[in-house]
């Protein structure tokens, strides 16, 4: 009794096998190798072919019904398990037809025998031909159509992916996506590529299905006609007919399921460019032109109207289509009227506004501008369009992530036309003064080679207006060609984006107002107002704060460690009222931050070091003691320092490598200093900056 009961517990119940699927689908599959070896009685063969071709269906209308060809990635998976199923189950049937085929039409089960009987009415010559007519349709028409629509779609994906990629890069680094979005995307790109790759080699299963099951089928017909002639001993013309009825009968039974996966293959990869399920794609793209179904309606009438055609058939589907025609002019009329009444009630409120405005005293309507974008008339269809791509929407998104990334409130970015510039010419202006200027296409791409290579387009050349690199104005029509030679390439708004992120990023300091600080501080919450209040106005006042924080912002240090920033404000403030002490000592505070911040994806920091020559001509140059410390250096030996840093940076930023550039406390605000001017992008850190827990690869020394 305890060793039954100690069995039971061991053995898995049918409930266990429902919730352990891995174990249910290993199971699975080897019953399927079960069945290739071993004999299937009638009842459970039919069984088997009823699932089978239900099998099929499912997987067709999964197909029809997904949204996107990815939604079904193990189709490739699923595609192998349907094909070994129906060749077990060919295998089996073949067995009973073999061993019993002399006992009459039954001898294989009733769905065979149905098959043989009520679909081609018991007359063999017509199954062949039925069976013959099933395998050219699948096996040339729909299997060859398909794998070689995947076989293109698997180059073209892999060929794009690097385009893709760049295309993506571009978008989070414009602010229009964030991190989670982006990796969502690459994702997405990954997948799709193994797809259509893993759905070029499926293809060949139905390929190799087509031919198992005629071969399949002529040797049904041989070994049966022997069997029967000569060990049963029934006539050549019994044999023949009973053989022959019962292998087309197996061979429909087994194709019309082959010939319904191979349909939902072809819908799957043919479904590559559109979106949502299969109908509503296909109606909303075939009643997009009224006219055109307009036209199908006169065409068919006219046809019905030749001597001869029966009339009644045209009549009717002229009437469908003609109804379609004005059904479909009706909403796209409906939608035009609503897009109107929208656009005049947006016009009547701006005139409200306008109005509104018109009365308040100009000193208060025409404040200072901290951020302006000036647009040339040529450039004033990017504020329109699909709200996504609208260069208002695209600016929002900056503004948010620069603030979440930089933690400060960033001002509105105001935008307005400029008739005195050219068409296609934009100026950026922080606080009305220029900043930023270039000139984009509309309707043409810019294209970049990663690789910084020229160009192999025909188009305009140019450089991007953000880090001045290399580029090629191109015709929208030409973005496939880009993207299978590996070019990156950004459209014209997201031009003017990034190049507006750059700018702000360069003046980002100036734009921390007074009114800002005082609002962060306001905002702190109340663990730290104790701490706020001991600082201000005790130690240092809110523009002490307001001059520090614009110091970090101003080398691109994150503020949103507030409380961690006051502390070293703090600390500082025992010794130094100097603003530049006192950020120096919050840098050391934020080493963490600042380290890992500006480390690469592996957690590594690459650094350049200065080479002890220069350490000790500039910690010479310095004068003074203190906090009235200046730097003295001959405009000779800084010309000659900016040059070899030019020439260093340079020579790694071929190499695909941005730095830091580390040195003493003693120096590093006026390296700093110097920098700031011709290459402000170089971060420059001390040594005590450097967190101890951060991997070290040194590049080189600064000679």
């Amino acid at each position: 009794m305890a060793v039954a009961a100690e069995f039971k517990a061991a053995t898995p119940s049918f409930g266990d096998l429902a919730k352990r699927t891995d174990v249910s689908f290993a199971i699975g599959v080897l019953i399927i190798m079960v069945v290739l070896l071993m004999p299937m009685p009638r009842p459970l063969m039919d069984f088997a072919l009823a699932l089978s071709i239900t099998f099929s269906v499912m997987i067709l209308m999964t197909s029809l019904f997904i949204m996107k060809p990815n939604e079904f990635s193990s189709f490739p998976t699923v595609l192998l398990i349907a094909t070994m199923i129906r060749l077990s189950l060919n295998v089996a049937s073949t067995r009973l037809i073999l061993s019993h085929g002399h006992e009459g039409t039954s001898a294989a089960g009733k769905v065979i025998e149905a098959f043989g009987q009520f679909v081609i009415g018991g007359n063999f010559v017509i199954g062949i031909v039925v069976f013959i007519i099933l395998i050219i349709v699948n096996f040339i028409v729909i299997t060859k159509g398909s794998g070689r629509i995947a076989e293109v779609a698997a180059r073209f994906s892999l060929d794009g992916m690097p385009g893709k990629q760049m295309a993506i890069d571009a978008d989070l680094a414009a602010g229009m996506i964030d991190e989670a979005e982006a990796r969502r995307r690459r994702k997405e790109i990954e997948s799709e590529s193994n797809f259509y790759g893993a759905m070029d080699g499926a293809a060949k299963f139905v390929r190799g299905d087509a031919i198992a099951g005629l071969l399949i089928t002529f040797i049904n017909i041989i070994g049966g006609i022997v069997i029967g002639v000569a060990q049963n001993n029934m006539s050549f013309g019994d044999a023949f007919h009973t053989y022959t009825l019962l292998t087309v009968g197996d061979g429909l039974v087994t194709q019309i399921p082959a010939l319904i996966v191979s349909m939902a293959s072809g819908l799957l990869v043919s479904k590559a460019g559109i979106e949502g399920a299969t109908d509503k794609a296909l109606y909303s793209q075939l009643s997009a032109y009224p006219a055109a179904l307009g036209m199908a309606s006169f065409v068919m009438a006219s046809m019905g109207l030749l001597p001869g055609i029966p009339i009644m058939p045209f009549v009717i589907l002229a009437s469908l289509a003609g109804y379609a025609s004005w059904n479909s002019y009706q909403e796209q009329l409906k939608v035009e009227n609503k897009k109107n009444l929208d656009q005049h009630t947006k016009d009547n409120e701006a005139d409200q506004t306008a109005a509104q405005q018109a009365v308040i005293p100009k000193a208060i309507t025409l404040p200072l501008d901290m951020i302006r974008l000036e647009l040339g008339y040529g450039l004033l269809g990017l504020l329109n369009g699909d709200k996504n791509k609208q260069l208002g929407e695209q600016i929002k998104s900056l503004r948010t992530q620069l603030q979440q990334e930089m933690g400060i409130y960033l001002p509105q970015v105001r935008i307005q036309d400029n008739m005195q510039l050219n068409n296609n010419e934009y100026v950026i202006r922080i606080k009305e003064l220029d900043a930023g200027k270039g000139y984009l296409k509309p309707g043409d791409l810019l294209v970049m080679d990663p690789r910084a290579e020229p160009i192999n387009m025909s188009g305009e050349h140019t450089r991007e207006p953000s880090f001045g690199l290399p580029a090629m104005w191109v015709a929208g029509s030409l973005k496939a060609d880009a993207e299978n030679l590996g070019y990156t390439i950004v459209e014209p708004s997201v031009v003017l984006t990034t190049h507006l992120t750059e700018v702000i990023k360069d003046n980002i300091g100036e734009l921390v107002t007074f009114a800002d600080v005082q609002k962060l501080l306001d905002d702190m919450s109340e663990t730290y107002k104790k701490l706020l209040n001991d600082v201000v106005p005790g130690q240092i006042t809110v523009g002490g704060i307001q001059r520090v924080l614009q110091n970090l912002v101003g080398e691109r240090i994150s503020i949103r460690d507030l409380p961690t920033i006051l502390e070293g404000i703090a600390e500082a403030c025992n010794f130094s009222r100097n603003v530049v002490t006192i950020t120096e000592h919050v840098r050391l505070r934020l080493s963490r931050q600042i380290t890992f911040s500006n480390a690469d994806q592996s957690g590594i920091l690459n650094i350049v070091t200065l080479s002890p020559q220069w350490e000790q001509i500039i910690s010479d140059a310095v004068v003074g003691e203190g906090d009235s410390r200046q730097l003295a250096l001959p405009p000779s030996q800084m010309q000659d320092f900016i040059f070899h840093c030019n020439e260093t940076y340079d020579r790694l930023a071929l190499m695909g490598e941005m730095p830091v550039l580390v040195t003493t406390a003693y120096i590093r605000s006026f390296i700093r200093s110097i920098l700031e001017r011709v290459r402000p992008s170089v971060v420059i850190m001390s040594q005590n900056e450097v967190h101890p827990k951060v991997k070290i690869r040194s590049l080189g020394q600064l000679e």
